[in-house]
């Protein structure tokens, strides 16, 4: 049985940074894509970004240039560097595999997603 595992949230004043970092282990088949999407209480779903099959990467317009997803294959981890965090990013962040990033951002069929981190931004 495969399993996703998220570390590094926490709490950040606002400006502030963290880096997220999800863990796949277990399984015995690979997605297209891995990446990470939020919910916040009271707030729809939001896919924040995602890396696919050669190294493409995805951003949700609210995060373009300041997330950053990157991959370490060895290891079996992608990361999310978070920067210049707002209040507004304050959620819980799932990390996820599925066939594209339009799975990852709209919540399409996914192939397995994590427990969650929470990330809180104070102003």
């Amino acid at each position: 049985q495969g399993q996703l595992v998220e570390s590094g949230g926490g709490s950040v004043q606002a400006g502030g940074s963290l880096r997220l970092s999800c863990t796949a282990s277990g399984y015995t088949y690979s997605s297209n894509c891995m990446g990470w999407f939020r919910q916040a209480p009271e707030k729809e779903r939001e896919g924040v970004a995602a890396i696919c099959t050669a190294g493409t990467t995805y951003y949700a317009d609210r995060v373009q240039g300041r997330f950053t997803v990157s991959q370490d294959n060895a290891k079996n981890t992608i990361n999310l560097q978070m920067n210049s965090l707002k209040p507004e990013d304050t959620a819980m962040y799932y990390c996820a595999m599925g066939r594209s990033w339009y799975a990852i951002k709209v919540g399409g069929t996914l192939d397995d997603w994590g427990q969650g981190t929470l990330v809180t931004v104070s102003s």
